[in-house]
């Protein structure tokens, strides 16, 4: 590398003077249209003029994101409204039941004096929580069935604070809901608004309000994430069908809240979820509203609501249970388990299957009838049936 001598410095030196004297002489922009890399025409280098602001003077810079603040405005707009509209719908319920205990025995030493074998069986106080919502104004609440079931005291504490409280009226295992009343004035009962479920679309917004792990007036916003779920109805035999599934946050103490839309109008009863740790995981399961308009106004009238049944157990047809059924493999249908004895099903002459077979290393039973419509309507999986029955 060549070394550079004070000549080169030299008229280095002569050339950056040059360049600050045109500076000077407001020459400098022809020698910058002369230089590619300092050109301001060049995308990559942009020359902007900054105005200087006397010091003390300097504004606050504010960074609005274009169109977003009218949007979230909106939609910040849309929940507060619905909250209004809704929280004083919906109360907190708590429920206490006496259970009794049996005392400590020795099983494993019987040759020895027992000494707990002579007292009574001590009565334990339980307490349970969950939420609810005004039905109409003679004081009807709705809730779970299984938020009520066995309850010795009901509670009910309204979003104001005020606690008063209720009585049992009816109850309904099968679709997991309940109805309770309070004696309250009607100037204190706001009922809800029912939204027709079967017009709910995956996408839209959902709005849970309840009291979860005792929190009351709690409100959580999602999606809903899908509709036509089948939920097994608590320790019965029975299925709820058209149960909408959600990703609004649902904890324990939901239960017997609501699910409204945008509108402030009740999807369904929030009833349960799908967790590993009994914790929010974004899977909520909620009772869809064309079942509760069924089934409350009977529950209020008769205490219980009377169900049409076939007296089935069945699966929805698979392809590879149709090829082992020696059917088209694209033939669907509900595949007929078993039927009940002296039931509707068995009385039209309808059977059950009668062979296990052995398919991808589990067992399964074919052999039964397949319905693949009712009343004309097509069939294609149990789920059909069962809401067909429901609703």
């Amino acid at each position: 590398m060549k070394k550079m001598t004070w000549k080169s410095f030299l008229k280095v030196g002569l050339v950056v003077l040059a360049i600050f004297s045109l500076t000077a002489c407001n020459a400098f922009p022809s020698i910058v249209e002369s230089l590619p890399f300092l050109n301001s025409s060049n995308k990559a280098t942009q020359v902007e003029e900054i105005t200087p602001v006397a010091q003390g003077n300097v504004p606050t810079p504010t960074v609005v994101a274009p169109g977003a603040s009218g949007v979230l405005a909106a939609y910040e707009g849309t929940l507060e409204q619905v909250y209004q509209k809704v929280n004083p719908s919906v109360v907190s319920i708590r429920v206490v039941t006496e259970v009794s205990v049996v005392p400590q025995s020795f099983p494993e030493f019987p040759f020895f004096f027992d000494p707990f074998s002579d007292l009574p069986d001590t009565p334990q106080i339980q307490e349970g929580q969950g939420s609810g919502f005004v039905w109409d104004k003679e004081g009807h609440i709705v809730t779970n069935n299984h938020v009520v079931e066995g309850a010795d005291k009901i509670e009910v504490t309204f979003s104001d604070g005020y606690v008063v409280p209720a009585e049992l009226i009816g109850t309904d295992p099968y679709t997991d809901l309940a109805v309770i009343k309070v004696d309250v004035s009607a100037d204190r009962l706001v009922p809800v608004t029912l939204a027709d479920s079967s017009q709910v679309q995956v996408g839209q917004l959902a709005i849970a309000i309840g009291n979860p792990f005792g929190l009351s007036n709690t409100m959580t916003v999602g999606i809903v994430s899908a509709t036509g779920r089948t939920l097994p109805a608590g320790e019965t035999r029975y299925s709820i069908p058209e149960v909408i599934q959600t990703d609004a946050p649902i904890n324990p103490g939901n239960s017997g809240g609501v699910l409204v839309d945008a509108q402030g109008n009740v999807m369904g009863v929030t009833a349960a979820i799908e967790s590993t740790t009994r914790s929010n995981a974004g899977i909520g399961f909620v009772i869809p509203s064309i079942i509760v308009r069924k089934v409350v106004p009977s529950l209020i009238a008769n205490g219980k609501y009377e169900h049409a049944w076939l007296g089935i157990t069945g699966t929805s047809l698979t392809p590879a249970v149709a090829k082992a059924m020696k059917l088209n493999e694209e033939q669907r249908g509900a595949l007929i388990i078993e039927v009940a004895k002296d039931s509707p099903a068995d009385k039209a002459g309808l059977r059950g299957s009668t062979e296990e077979v052995k398919l991808d290393g589990s067992t399964a039973m074919v052999g039964g009838d397949v319905i693949v419509a009712i009343n004309g309507e097509p069939t294609q999986t149990i789920e059909d049936v069962i809401a067909y029955l429901a609703t």
